[in-house]
């Protein structure tokens, strides 16, 4: 008998082929679907429960690095919080207790910027403002903006205690931040000296490095000579040291001029000029010989002679004049000798090998001020205008004085050139204005009385540092850097909290007075240093007046820096322990909070607060521009969960090399929506394929076949690497292990070739219950891998087929995968039938695009190999099955020239041919079997069987 093929006569089978079941939908429609599963996260007491559940588990300790409560998250921040999340999450589902306390740094300039606004716009000086009112509005700018990033940083997925984060702002924080300090005041590094420290004339403060940031800015050049006042080599006597400058605006701070001493110097004399040229014919110059005809250029000479070459060690003992000694207005002022000194920082990268030397304005300059007993004068005022007392420019602001200046120069016959430069230039990052250099009494720790500087280089050394670049990076900075200016004259942050003896100038050294001063910063806040008499923290064995009580206020980076000690150390956070195991932040962190906690814990405990420091790029828009409100490239994290969904953002954060900077916008996000459309589809296929799965059905290990053995040998594969990969904090490479096994191992394979043997086998067959049972397997897998990344998601998947009131996918750890399962020569085996495969699934394709057939099930291919070794390991498997095709055979026989190959997959060809016989109608196979039975002429003998057991 055949099967008859008419329609109107075949019998629906649907009905009992074992079609996938599922309720989890296809859509996700995450950014309705994520609150509800906050809410649910919520009333579990996640968080809490997690505590509970690790309670005497390894500690695995990330110390939250705090944002700056004064705005909106923005997309920094959400790579920021979701990468630590991530590796939270991944530590805590491998077994450890991995607590999360999240903070806020609360003090500092931005915020009282904000205030002073607020102030300006009501026609008020902050001056005007009692300090203590002044602070009580920071502190509640500070708390209203902690409050909004809190809800934000909350709906990005973050598991954390929300409900008891740190804030630098707290009273026992800054209690201990004062404690903290006074430690440094103790052991003798704490001191007030004066040198200059990097300016801001706008917001009238000193800046850390931090929140330096470079730009181009256009300044004025200018090349002066200094008429030389004696010297032991005659032929100086009568020639100018010419200097060059692009800050002419501390020309009247300049009190000495540095050469190269190896370097190689000329004397010339000028023969001839150009029209313009300030210099005249007759004058004589000393600069250096590699620079000599660059000078000559600016200088407008067009020709010289050489009167002497001398070596820089030849200058020492000449001594110059200031230009404008004896200017008749300036009162004898500039009356003072310009030495020329030795310097070990003169190049002749460009200038003209003479540096002029203001040790009031530059490191260098103060150092080697320092070093010969060279004043640093007090020449600018906090408002980056001139002090009274400095003659001539006094009144005139920095930013404007090159015209004055430069004028004055002239007048005296010492302005050589005049021209414009651009170049990279510091700028405040708040008020983008360019900053100076400026001389000024701060408080300072040192970093080599007491050997801070090389216990923070042992503790670098003694720290993994994730990529292993940053070590280096922050090395050089600790190695090179001045020591630490503490000060800042503001009004909102944390006092320096120490008296100095007027007398002596030393610091009050007195643990009762300190103990007193903590106390009352515990009671009442830092406010309290502001509010309390003197000498209530003096106590009676001291008299106020004999003291002056410091009232600059803290770096914020020392706040920050403490955050080790209030946070780990305190037990208000039973959970937490010191030191942490991992601070993450950006890289910029290497000059910020890596580096002021390092100081900071060195300085009082001889070791860093950390032992491991991985750090982040920054994050730019979709051509590697940097994000501006200006150039409107700036992506909102908000807006891109309102569109798509905070797993869409947590899946970009993870799928970029986010240890260099990295790349967001609208097409890089509908890559990430594409990407989750296909993991989601795997969770989905499989909740579909385990309908009614239980543990009755599962198979053990040795009564596997080979396909589902391979299966479980490649989830061995997968466990070593995700943990090495989640425990060197690379996720990188972890998700796109994971999204290629998805696909390419098992949507695109796995259950490619095992849906007929899910839909259309006896329920209780092998081959079957093996599938389900590797199934289940990866379910589980699946679903805690995913986890610590797409939390929604993971949930909604574990609910769906786990339903419960009080449990969740978080709540689990990553599954034992036993390592007898790894068996690398049935992997070896089944790599060589992928890639036979290939060829055959590459000529299929052909033939479906010409539409030759219109499923693979339509062929019978003919396999050539040339191999017999290929030969007999296919005939080991069921490679009609594995191809998905009705038959298909394998010859060692040589194949036609029109046979399919690909050139990556030696020794292989097919040949296509249509299948023999009729179409089951229950499982789509074309076999000659079908139509031969009475009973069933529609379905093949497999199919027939399971039917009619039904």
């Amino acid at each position: 008998m055949t099967a008859d093929n008419s329609q109107d006569n075949k019998t629906d089978y649907r009905a009992t082929v074992f079609l996938p079941k599922t309720d989890f939908p296809m859509k996700a429609g995450l950014a309705a679907q994520e609150p509800k599963w906050l809410e649910r996260w919520e009333k579990l007491g996640l968080y809490q429960r997690l505590r509970e559940q690790a309670a005497g588990r390894p500690k695995f300790i990330l110390h939250d690095g705090p944002p700056y409560a004064n705005g909106d998250i923005h997309i920094g921040h959400a790579l920021n919080k979701i990468l630590k999340d991530v590796i939270v999450r991944a530590q805590q589902m491998q077994g450890k207790d991995a607590p999360y306390v999240p903070g806020w740094d609360c003090h500092g300039l931005p915020i009282e910027w904000k205030i002073e606004e607020q102030y300006r716009k009501k026609g008020k000086n902050k001056d005007e403002v009692d300090p203590v009112e002044f602070r009580k509005e920071c502190r509640a700018f500070a708390a209203h903006w902690l409050g909004v990033q809190r809800e934000q940083f909350k709906r990005l997925g973050i598991v954390g205690d929300w409900e008891n984060p740190y804030t630098t702002m707290a009273f026992e924080a800054e209690a201990t931040i004062v404690n903290e300090l006074l430690k440094f005041a103790m052991n003798g590094s704490l001191y007030r000296g004066s040198k200059p420290v990097m300016w801001s004339p706008v917001e009238k403060t000193a800046l850390a490095e931090a929140e330096v940031e470079y730009h181009d800015h256009t300044s004025t050049m200018i090349d002066v000579a200094f008429p030389v006042v004696s010297s032991p080599r005659a032929v100086l006597l009568k020639a100018r040291p010419v200097i060059w400058t692009t800050t002419p605006w501390t020309i009247p701070a300049n009190r000495a001029i540095a050469y190269g001493p190896e370097l190689d110097y000329l004397v010339i004399d000028v023969t001839e000029v150009s029209e313009t040229a300030k210099a005249k014919v007759g004058d004589r110059f000393l600069v250096a010989e590699a620079l000599a005809s660059e000078f000559a250029k600016r200088a407008g000479i067009l020709a010289w002679n050489v009167i002497e070459a001398l070596t820089g060690a030849q200058l020492e003992g000449t001594v110059c004049a200031h230009p404008w000694r004896g200017h008749p207005e300036a009162g004898g002022h500039y009356d003072f000798d310009v030495p020329l000194l030795p310097g070990d920082h003169v190049t002749t990268d460009a200038g003209t090998g003479l540096v002029h030397t203001a040790p009031s304005h530059g490191e260098e300059d103060f150092a080697l001020g320092q070093k010969f007993g060279v004043e640093a004068p007090f020449t600018v005022a906090e408002d980056g205008r001139y002090y009274d007392y400095v003659a001539l420019v006094a009144g005139e602001h920095v930013y404007k004085a090159a015209p004055r200046v430069c004028g004055l120069l002239e007048e005296a016959g010492a302005l050589l050139s005049q021209g414009d430069l651009v170049h990279s230039y510091p700028h405040s990052w708040r008020s983008k204005a360019p900053l100076i250099y400026r001389n000024t009494p701060q408080w300072f720790v040192s970093l080599e009385k007491t050997g801070l500087r090389a216990a923070a280089l042992k503790a670098i050394d003694e720290t993994t540092w994730v990529p292993a670049q940053g070590r280096n990076r922050i090395r050089s900075m600790v190695e090179s850097r001045p020591d630490w200016v503490l000060s800042r004259q503001r009004a909102w942050g944390v006092p320096i909290t120490v008296f100095v003896n007027k007398k002596t100038g030393e610091i009050l050294k007195d643990k009762a007075v300190n103990a007193r001063i903590v106390e009352a910063v515990r009671q009442g806040g830092a406010d309290a240093w502001y509010v309390t008499p003197a000498q209530d923290f003096l106590g009676d064995k001291y008299n106020a007046e004999d003291f002056e009580q410091a009232r600059d206020i803290l770096d914020v980076w020392f706040d920050s820096g403490s955050t080790h000690s209030f946070v780990l150390e305190s037990g208000k956070w039973p959970a937490l322990q010191w030191p942490a195991d991992l601070y993450l932040e950006g890289s910029d962190q290497h000059r910020g909070w890596f580096q002021s906690s390092l100081l900071e814990s060195c300085g009082t405990r001889g070791r860093a607060p950390y032992n491991a420091v991985m750090t982040h790029g920054f994050t730019l828009d979709a051509k590697g521009e940097k994000m501006s409100k200006s150039k409107g490239n700036v992506i909102d994290p908000l807006t891109i969960i309102k569109e798509n969904g905070a797993d869409i953002l947590r899946l970009w954060v993870v799928s970029t090399d986010y240890f260099e900077d990295v790349r967001i916008g609208k097409e890089i996000l509908a890559g990430q929506v594409d990407a989750y459309r296909k993991l989601r589809n795997t969770l989905r296929y499989l909740l579909g394929a385990l309908d009614g799965f239980t543990d009755a059905e599962k198979l053990p290990y040795d009564q596997m076949p080979e396909l589902e053995r391979w299966v479980l040998h490649r989830l061995v594969e997968m466990d070593q690497h995700l943990r090495a990969k989640a425990n060197g904090f690379d996720f990188n490479p972890y998700y796109t292990a994971l999204h290629s096994f998805c696909i390419n191992d098992l949507s695109s394979f796995y259950f490619d070739i095992r849906k007929d043997s899910l839909y259309c086998d006896a329920k209780d067959s092998i081959r079957r219950r093996a599938c389900r049972t590797v199934m289940d397997l990866l379910f589980h897998c699946l679903t805690k891998w995913l986890a610590p990344i797409l939390v929604f998601t993971a949930e909604e998947a574990w609910q769906a087929r786990f339903p419960s009131e009080d449990g969740s996918v978080h709540l689990e750890l990553w599954p034992e995968i036993p390592a007898d399962w790894r068996n690398d020569e049935l992997a070896a085996k089944w790599k060589r039938i992928r890639e036979v495969r290939s060829v055959v699934t590459g000529a299929l394709e052909i033939d479906r695009r010409e539409k030759r057939i219109g499923a693979s099930l339509e062929s019978a291919p003919t396999l050539y190999v040339t191999e017999s070794g290929d030969a007999q390991l296919l005939a080991t498997v069921n490679m009609a099955e594995i191809c998905i095709t009705s038959a298909l055979t394998v010859s060692l026989d040589q194949p036609p020239a029109e046979a399919f190959t690909l050139e990556e997959v030696a020794g292989v060809a097919v040949k296509t041919a249509r299948a023999e016989g009729c179409k089951c109608q229950r499982c789509w196979q074309v076999l000659p079997e079908v139509g031969k039975s009475a009973r069933q002429p529609d379905l093949c003998l497999r199919c027939e069987e399971v039917v009619n057991a039904a």
